[in-house]
């Protein structure tokens, strides 16, 4: 079997390159036609209206081109990938069922305990499909549905119904099509009016199969006055050949309601990450986005937020990380479509040997916003002379009583910071990297522990041996 390589220039990532042998019990052949959209669907035993909006996105995926501004993702064929790869495990309710190469996959990440240690429930894909889901009885109780997606098609057809393609389009953009024509896993999270989810919900996806895609949907709809935070984490070992990660995530915030979305990308430097991120914000409703991305080769990610109800909030607060080879192209967009929104971005991204980490976000102000604020703060830092950081807004205003403010600092490392530290007896590789810590810090502070302690000890892994 031929591969088509790409060059990959990686970090050691420790417990994150692990690399169970690739087995499965279904696979779909590379490449995306109508069979395999059908052979996915018959496998998960789909009604026909999900068939349906799946064949709506394989016809959309091969009308749309790629986009002709950002990265360059013509590396990706999707010839060469998998779309459907089905572990060898049913999905499980107890850690100890799953085969032990999945679980100790999720041992090594720390899952479980986390499970014990802060986590009102969990969900773990692998690859293409949940392997583990567990809810505590308190919620269930309260009337909380949170399960994986597939369950969620059967069992609560008519909520999945009327929320599902409705935040994004099959044919907002060209991967968004591809994700609607394969998606696979993910997780469904329904909160009834007034109940609070005040321990965070987390689902982990894990891809392990070379030359494939992941594909999950995650769907959130928090009622009336309730509250939820859920958290996702991300990750992959690495290969010489391509991978696709096209996501979505449809976010449903009602009227008073506030969602908190937190998000850990850890994918390695042969993944495409294409991932599509849309909240709904209706009246006094608050949605808040905390989101790092590390790992990938080339990343398109603008996690979105629509204000349509007065009053209704975003802020968003993200950090990136671009090593060799690298391109991040991340951001935040956000619609002001009803008077009195507001929102506030807070993004800063590291580059380093050559990575390039850009900023890309719009803020729109339509007619119906009058009294609307907005708030964007961009910082980006430099650690050499070869690495490239932008900073590229895009601005809509269609109403003259708003109130916009747009920051953007983009600079190297200190040198008489560098100096200050060491003349205290730090060494000038630790000097550096104390700086980059207290760079990140804010992001680091709004992040739940274990990701906090996570996202600084990838900072640390791309600090070693770069800056010195």
């Amino acid at each position: 079997m031929s591969r088509k390589r790409t060059q990959v220039s990686d970090i050691e990532r420790g417990v994150f390159d692990k690399k169970n042998k690739f087995e499965w019990s279904k696979i779909s052949e590379k490449g995306l036609t109508e069979e395999i959209v059908r052979e996915i669907s018959r496998e998960k035993g789909e009604p026909e209206w999900m068939l349906e909006r799946r064949l709506k996105g394989l016809e959309l995926f091969y009308e749309i081109d790629n986009p002709v501004w950002g990265p360059d993702i013509s590396e990706v064929n999707i010839d060469d990938i998998i779309t459907y790869i089905k572990p060898k495990s049913d999905m499980k309710g107890a850690w100890d069922d799953l085969p032990d190469d999945i679980k100790n996959t999720f041992y090594d990440l720390g899952i479980p305990q986390a499970e014990i240690d802060a986590l009102s429930g969990v969900g773990a894909q692998y690859d293409s499909e949940v392997v583990y889901h567990n809810v505590k009885d308190y919620l269930l109780e309260q009337g909380v549905i949170y399960t994986d997606m597939d369950t969620a098609v059967k069992e609560y057809p008519e909520i999945v119904k009327e929320y599902f393609m409705n935040a994004i389009p099959a044919n907002d953009h060209k991967y968004a099509a591809l994700h609607y024509a394969v998606w696979s896993g993910g997780s469904f999270v329904y909160v009834p009016k007034g109940v609070k989810v005040d321990i965070p919900l987390q689902s982990y996806f894990r891809l392990n199969a070379p030359g494939a895609g992941q594909f999950e949907h995650t769907l959130i709809v928090v009622e009336e006055g309730a509250y939820c935070h859920f958290i996702e984490g991300c990750s992959a070992p690495k290969y010489n050949v391509v991978n696709i990660h096209a996501g979505g995530v449809e976010l449903y915030v009602k009227k008073d309601a506030t969602l908190r979305y937190s998000t850990i990308e850890n994918w390695s430097r042969n993944m495409y990450n294409l991932n599509t991120k849309r909240a709904i914000v209706k009246e006094n409703g608050k949605i808040e986005w905390i989101s790092g991305s590390f790992g990938s080769k080339v990343s398109m990610l603008y996690p979105s937020s629509y204000l349509l109800g007065e009053g209704a909030k975003s802020e968003f607060t993200g950090i990136s990380f671009a090593g060799d080879g690298q391109n991040l192209d991340t951001g935040a967009k956000i619609v002001h479509g009803a008077p009195n929104t507001s929102s506030t971005v807070m993004s800063k991204s590291i580059s380093k040997s050559g990575g390039i980490a850009t900023y890309r976000g719009l803020v729109k102000f339509t007619k119906n916003s009058q009294g609307s604020k907005s708030t964007v703060e961009c910082e980006s830092l430099m650690l050499d002379n070869q690495s490239v950081s932008d900073t590229i807004p895009a601005i809509i205003i269609d109403n003259n009583d708003v109130d916009l403010g747009h920051e953007a600092k983009i600079g190297r490392i200190d040198d008489d910071k560098i100096f200050y530290l060491m003349s205290r007896g730090i060494s000038e590789k630790e000097a550096k990297s104390m700086l980059v810590r207290g760079f990140a810090e804010p992001i680091a502070k709004e992040l739940p522990l274990e990701y906090a302690v996570e996202m600084n000890n990838l900072i640390n892994l791309e600090l070693e041996g770069s800056i010195g």
